[in-house]
């Protein structure tokens, strides 16, 4: 069932109230959204775009599985299972690919949630559950031995990185292996923006490590695991079939950013939010005012990266050719699911996406919170 209009008209509202944080940042019943495009999506100064692609298309299909608290992270299994992170709850649920049956498989110590801090990223590799989370001091990635079996529990923590900055926003928190089986961590500047141009900071980053927390062969600065700066909240990062990097970050009170990512580049902040065309700084690919977007987790799937709003409770498809966008970024689901979290491509043309009621910024109901099961072209 999709969300009454009143629900998220009042969500919305509320979320004005909190505009300055700039992070606010049912099942069953197949239906079809077709796009919707508003002319704020994109910035004046950006060269004119072609027309939307009117082929595109979303369908939800159903509902995979519902009734969790605060999700957050989502790392799929060898077998196509789940594994889902509780932001607050501090815990790790596998989720089954066919049923949508839920099983705990451990809560994560150390773990301190608090604002937008908690048990955030997950990612899966060689016998290990990467996570990144909220500790007491600082956030951090650990890695515990999982052995992938319906019965198996996490093992024990083992610290790979510490000393990323914590504050009760702008925390990042999206980890992701990327094509040359490296770690990529998104990072925040925990809202003080200085630290996103200090490359002695791991705050307002995107890192780069191997499994084992190392700084990775090739990064741009020896012996840092930090792979790009100036950023000021990273939530998503994916890699295209061109192996490409793209990250999406909240903005502050103007514009939210998706970012094509290349080593060792500056992103602007705090110097520049959204496309200004300064010398030494990468504009963003693609834009959209904070009431549009607060983008959180990305994906990409058919020719596009995916993307996943919070406050503006919906899809975007920003459609890719080369290094720049095909056509103008296109609005799906627009407030029918409430707050979107995560989203994570399931094979040609399918996504898994992440609804996000129950974070304390939204308006939770009855099923809420929920994986949706999405068919894209």
């Amino acid at each position: 069932m999709s969300r009454p209009v009143v629900k998220a008209l009042w969500g919305a509202a509320v979320f004005l109230l909190v505009v300055g944080c700039a992070s606010g940042e049912g099942a069953g019943g197949e239906r079809t959204t077709p796009s919707a495009s508003p002319p704020s999506a994109s910035s004046p100064a950006a060269s004119p775009p072609a027309a939307p692609s009117p082929q595109a298309r979303v369908t939800v299909t159903g509902t995979l599985t519902e009734d969790l608290r605060s999700p957050w992270g989502v790392a799929a299994l060898a077998d196509g299972d789940l594994l889902v992170s509780s932001r607050d709850e501090r815990t790790v649920t596998r989720v089954d690919a066919g049923t949508g049956r839920k099983t705990p498989v451990g809560e994560v110590p150390g773990v301190v949630p608090g604002g937008e801090g908690g048990l955030l990223g997950l990612a899966v590799r060689g016998g290990f559950v990467y996570a990144y989370f909220t500790a007491d001091s600082d956030n951090r990635i650990v890695r515990m031995r999982y052995g992938g079996g319906a019965t198996d529990r996490l093992g024990t923590p083992e610290v790979i990185l510490s000393g990323i900055p914590k504050g009760n926003v702008h925390n990042g928190g999206r980890i992701a292996f990327g094509p040359d089986g490296m770690l990529y961590a998104g990072t925040g500047e925990r809202g003080e923006p200085d630290l996103a141009q200090s490359v002695e900071s791991l705050g307002g980053k995107i890192l780069r490590m191997t499994p084992e927390g190392d700084p990775a062969p090739g990064n741009p600065f020896p012996g840092s695991v930090v792979y790009s700066y100036g950023h000021r909240n990273v939530q998503g990062l994916a890699w295209d079939t061109e192996r490409r990097l793209w990250a999406a970050e909240f903005g502050q009170t103007t514009w939210d950013e998706l970012n094509l990512v290349e080593p060792g580049k500056n992103y602007g902040w705090p110097e520049v939010e959204g496309r200004g065309n300064a010398s030494g700084f990468v504009n963003p690919v693609a834009q959209w005012r904070t009431s549009e977007a607060s983008p959180s987790g990305i994906a990409y799937a058919r020719g596009a990266i995916w993307m996943a709003g919070l406050r503006g409770e919906r899809l975007w498809r920003v459609p890719l050719s080369g290094a720049e966008r095909a056509g103008e970024p296109e609005a799906f689901l627009t407030e029918e699911y409430g707050r979107l979290r995560t989203v994570v491509a399931a094979g040609e043309g399918r996504l898994l996406l992440t609804t996000s009621e129950t974070d304390t910024r939204g308006t939770p109901g009855p099923g809420d919170d929920r994986i949706l099961r999405l068919d894209v072209r």
